[in-house]
């Protein structure tokens, strides 16, 4: 399985001069060019998925005694996604930021706020400055599905000369995911990969064809014989499965595909859940494509917080990872998150 484990950079200092001397050479201060400049850092890790946001620090410096800078811009070769609120759409942040003792970003406004028109999104100035790092955030559109998005950053100075500098081409992941969904038993208990949605009994038996696995929690631990003991607690199976991993579920007419599943365990992904502590380990497209379905199954049985199940419908059309984010025994229910490839 080709996963792919990406670490945040602690930190970058965009615009600076690194020397580096041997043991014998002596050290010079460089010494500081005198011209406009720029540099760029993609701030986002894991894969670019649609609606998600690809994050990046676009700096620019000027020497003060020559001039000052009035505008910046991002040009995207694919236009990022709008909304009427600007936080969760496509901008470029018209205030810089510092950190405070407890690690708190302190803004200060040096512009107004973006202007997007097409795929170019501008701040101009409305104070001197004369070095500044601006934030600029993508909406990935749908447009974008499966693509490759480059950015063309640059910005002005009083003097009418520009610095700009190409990032990419990035590319944009086929897949969807949603978080936070509540799998309950006997209420909210079937579950739709093609719609990457849960529904219920009456739910299920309008749309029988929709439905690819059936949760159910069940107190039961199998005595020996036979052997090995099993418990049963939180199970995902396929509705085409026996009766007897199906305990007190009469599915709705219609609803019997045989969905194929493997049990992983300690598989964070951490698109389906950000809040974990255990480092950024990202499901991207290809893992879909190379994941092993020959060992699978036709149900998961005993699921527990952390584990995973890959998932391939029963027409081969759709893989997808359903991570356990919790389980509650009390309740009986679980929360989950999905990431889905459309295979054909």
């Amino acid at each position: 399985m080709n996963l792919k484990y990406i670490y945040r950079l602690s930190g970058v200092a965009l615009l600076s001069v690194f020397a580096w001397a041997c043991a014998d050479d002596k050290y010079e201060v460089p010494t500081p060019k005198r011209a406009f400049q720029d540099d760029c850092l993609k701030r986002s890790v894991g894969p670019n998925i649609v609606n998600d946001t690809m994050m990046f620090a676009y700096a620019m410096a000027l020497p003060a005694d020559m001039g000052k800078i009035v505008s910046a811009q991002v040009e995207a070769s694919i236009p990022g996604a709008t909304n009427p609120n600007p936080r969760i759409a496509t901008y470029l942040d018209h205030r810089a930021y510092s950190t405070d003792g407890g690690g708190n970003d302190k803004p200060v406004q040096i512009g107004n706020p973006s202007i997007t028109d097409g795929g170019v999104t501008k701040v101009t100035f409305t104070r001197d400055t004369f070095a500044v790092t601006l934030r600029y955030f993508y909406k990935i559109p749908q447009a974008a599905r499966g693509q490759q998005v480059n950015f063309t950053f640059s910005a002005l100075d009083s003097n009418g000369e520009t610095v700009s500098m190409n990032m990419g081409p990035y590319q944009i992941s086929s897949m969807d995911k949603v978080l936070n969904l509540t799998v309950a038993d006997n209420a909210a208990m079937y579950i739709s990969i093609a719609d990457m949605a849960i529904y219920t009994a009456a739910q299920a038996a309008a749309n029988p064809d929709k439905i690819d696995l059936v949760y159910l929690y069940r107190a039961l631990v199998s005595q020996p014989p036979p052997a090995p003991v099993r418990t049963f607690g939180h199970a995902l199976v396929a509705p085409a499965n026996d009766p007897s991993n199906l305990p007190g579920v009469t599915l709705p007419a219609g609803v019997n595909k045989n969905t194929k599943l493997v049990k992983t365990l300690n598989l964070r992904d951490h698109n389906l859940n950000p809040a974990n502590q255990f480092g950024e380990t990202f499901i991207d497209d290809v893992d879909f494509k190379n994941v092993d379905m020959s060992t699978a199954n036709n149900f998961a049985i005993n699921l527990k917080a952390d584990y995973g199940t890959w998932v391939e419908t029963q027409d081969g059309k759709f893989r997808a990872f359903i991570l356990i984010l919790s389980v509650d025994n009390t309740a009986k229910n679980m929360k989950i998150g999905i990431k889905r490839l459309q295979m054909f």
